[in-house]
């Protein structure tokens, strides 16, 4: 573990390849940087977040993570260097944002990779931690606690945390805000001795079953874990480096690999130009003289191939054209009789009649009277026949 120093500086650190690397940047330490600057005795509490990338670069290596929850909160850099980048210095830039003011500050650090006495360790078990999210993890005092239980398990003579990694970043999704829930956390350990009895006990077949059933596998120490640490057995996992073979194969050049032709060489500078007009008329003449052809067929199937009514008429049998004609002309007289339909009017659209003989009066009007402006209701004279309603009378008698 590393922090930073009061001095106003570039920080040096010395990881160890295969090992966890872990840097905490506080907060505490760059509140002295943003003005104004505060006094001895007063506590701050402005938002704080840190941005970190490779030097000329816009990230940071493959190796390194970087986590911070809040902007009250401080930030942690963890991750296990490799063995490719031992002897490289490794330059991160580390720069604060103050929320609440905008300053900005930055510096170095400069992460020294060096090789480790035995690289890789040769028994290497990873554990799934249910209850933690990975910056719980890596407070020093909880990876201490976890390394202990586990040297209790395995009882090795040399134990590293080899890398930590967030269920997010396996795949796991996350937790709902409920019961206090967490993300999980993979944490890899590394030994030089052989696994014992106990870690051995999650690939029995009964356990194998059990866990095939999404149950708890039955471990007997899981006990010393139990108190801090809610280890997922069925996650787990057993490497043995010693019984690995390599998978590395030559490469034997045949069907789908190309020959080395060596580095490429551009052409030069000095390319002859090139006319492209005989290209050009090739590419339009060849189409358009094919389109023309065609136009031609068809405009001479289309117009100089019609057989005509008189050559149809002629190889019609005679029967079939009388009939035909007689259709014809009986379509045309129905046709002609329903312009010329005249029909005697309803009695009831009629515009006086007589209400008990029902003697019809001739209308006043001529047959191509316009109707539409006819009234409702006309004014009935006193015909023949009509019976006569008696009419009060303002004395009060009734006369016929």
């Amino acid at each position: 573990y590393t922090l930073f120093s009061k001095v106003h500086s570039d920080r040096n650190v010395y990881p160890s390849a295969g090992v966890l690397f872990v840097h905490v940047l506080e907060r505490e330490y760059f509140k002295g940087e943003f003005p104004p600057y505060p006094k001895p005795g007063e506590v701050s509490n402005d938002p704080i977040t840190f941005n970190t990338n490779l030097m000329g670069y816009p990230d940071r290596p493959g190796w390194l993570r970087y986590i911070q929850r809040t902007p009250y909160s401080d930030g942690v850099l963890y991750g296990s260097p490799t063995a490719e980048n031992v002897g490289k210095p490794t330059i991160i830039e580390i720069t604060a944002y103050n929320r609440r003011t905008f300053e900005t500050a930055r510096h170095n650090l400069i992460i020294n990779i060096m090789s480790a006495e035995e690289f890789p360790l040769p028994y290497q078990a990873e554990f799934f931690i249910k209850n933690m999210n990975v910056e719980e993890i890596l407070a020093s005092e909880v990876l201490g606690d976890f390394l202990g239980a586990v040297k209790n398990v395995w009882q090795p003579e040399r134990l590293n945390a080899i890398n930590i990694t967030s269920a997010l970043d396996r795949g796991g999704r996350v937790p709902l805000p409920i019961n206090d829930m967490k993300e999980g956390v993979y944490v890899m350990v590394g030994a030089d001795v052989a696994f014992s009895s106990c870690l051995r006990e999650v690939e029995n077949p009964q356990n194998q079953l059990r866990c095939s059933q999404e149950m708890e596998p039955v471990i007997t120490c899981d006990k010393k874990f139990r108190t801090h640490f809610h280890i997922d057995w069925c996650k787990i996992s057993l490497v043995d480096k010693t019984k690995q073979v390599s998978t590395y194969q030559e490469v034997v050049r045949g069907e789908g690999i190309l020959p080395d032709g060596g580095e490429y060489k551009p052409p030069s500078d000095s390319l002859k130009s090139r006319d492209y007009y005989t290209d050009f008329l090739v590419t339009l003449a060849v189409p358009s003289a094919v389109a023309l052809v065609l136009f031609l067929i068809l405009a001479y199937i289309m117009c100089c191939r019609r057989e005509g009514v008189e050559k149809r008429d002629m190889q019609t049998p005679d029967i079939q054209l009388v009939h035909h004609s007689s259709i014809q002309k009986s379509t045309k007289e129905l046709r002609d009789m329903s312009k010329n339909r005249e029909i005697a009017w309803p009695l009831s659209t009629l515009p006086v009649f007589h209400p008990v003989t029902g003697e019809v009066i001739p209308p006043t009007h001529t047959d191509n009277y316009d109707s539409t402006n006819m009234p409702l209701m006309q004014a009935q004279q006193n015909l023949p026949h009509q019976t006569q309603i008696p009419q009060p009378q303002t004395t009060g008698k009734w006369y016929p």
